[in-house]
């Protein structure tokens, strides 16, 4: 069990911008930006390290070794069956109780702006197979954070890694009062436990069309939030933003992926606590998180790109989130 006293804070700068970073669960702890003078958090963070051990939200970890669910907590592979831990309900979330989001990460910093987390997931850790090898690589420049998320293993075995922020943009209520773009041309729908169904389906003529761009509050007047994955359109560039979020501050988020989804959750279901930076809140509808990623359930859903990795095909993820009054 991880204790308080071995959290480690790493913290990037460059110029007035700063982020700070975790050992545990390679955390983005913080992240503040310059505007109209002020220094302004733009995720949602606890002021005191040792909150992340009790939180239940994922806040700013990696997720994995396989981000989202897992129908059933288990998956067949080569014929064999494997039984994953179970921590919502029958299925699996973000990897089990016990994922990459709770383990302590090796941490070597590189100067002033980037940091080297590293860490050794054991064969049959939290059920999956084999042994596997995960390094993230978190750089800030300018007014971008990049995180380049790999893995190799010794045997066949599924890796689907999502970073979870939830981004404020210095705001309350930002999944409500956010305008969002997003070129997704298809979804996953769920069942009532949030499984993918195995269908993917046009987001025309749905509430899940934000490709022209649109306030989530105006395609849900109900309320009824959003937790989906977002299917990036094939042969798209690489070049173009997977997401863009205007907030009522003038602040701008644009983030850059090579995932073939997107899981957008709109924190709707995000529990009223205390314990966050000044000028913050954790309650409902007050983060947005944007978790580029495969598909959620791709190791029972044959229809859905891979996420089994090998020891001849290593993963690999890129994204880049860029922060700044009004773009750049």
């Amino acid at each position: 069990m991880v204790t308080p006293g071995e959290i480690r804070d790493y913290q990037l700068a460059d110029g007035d911008t700063r982020v700070s970073l975790l050992n545990l669960g390679c955390i983005t702890r913080g992240w503040w930006v310059p505007m109209d003078g002020a220094s302004v958090p733009v995720v949602l963070g606890y002021a005191d390290p040792a909150r992340y051990l009790s939180d239940r939200i994922f806040t700013g970890v990696i997720a994995g070794r396989v981000a989202n669910r897992i129908g059933g907590a288990r998956f067949t592979l080569a014929g064999q069956e494997y039984r994953v831990t179970a921590n919502e309900g029958l299925n699996q979330l973000h990897g089990g109780a016990g994922g990459l989001h709770a383990r302590i990460w090796q941490a070597e910093p590189d100067g002033s702006r980037a940091v080297r987390f590293q860490y050794r997931s054991a064969d049959g850790e939290e059920g999956f197979p084999g042994r596997a090898d995960f390094e993230v690589i978190v750089t800030l420049e300018g007014a971008r954070v990049t995180y380049d998320m790999r893995a190799t293993v010794d045997r066949p075995t599924p890796i689907n890694l999502a970073q979870h922020s939830y981004y404020t943009l210095g705001v309350e209520r930002i999944s409500l009062d956010a305008q969002f773009l997003c070129p997704a041309d298809r979804y996953t729908p769920v069942d009532a436990s949030l499984i993918p169904t195995g269908e993917i389906a046009p987001v025309e003529g749905t509430r899940h069309d934000f490709r022209a761009g649109a306030g989530f509050a105006d395609k849900d007047p109900e309320g009824q939030g959003t937790d989906l994955n977002f299917a990036m359109p094939e042969g798209r560039e690489m070049s173009d933003p997977v997401a863009e979020v205007w907030a009522p501050n003038s602040l701008r988020l644009r983030m850059w992926s090579d995932q073939p989804g997107l899981q957008v959750y709109t924190g709707h279901g995000m529990p009223r606590q205390v314990g966050a930076h000044e000028g913050q809140s954790f309650a409902p509808w007050n983060g947005l998180a944007l978790e580029p990623q495969g598909y959620p359930d791709a190791v029972n859903q044959p229809g859905f790109p891979s996420v089994i990795v090998t020891p001849e095909r290593p993963y690999r993820q890129v994204m880049s989130v860029e922060i700044a009054e009004g773009g750049s």
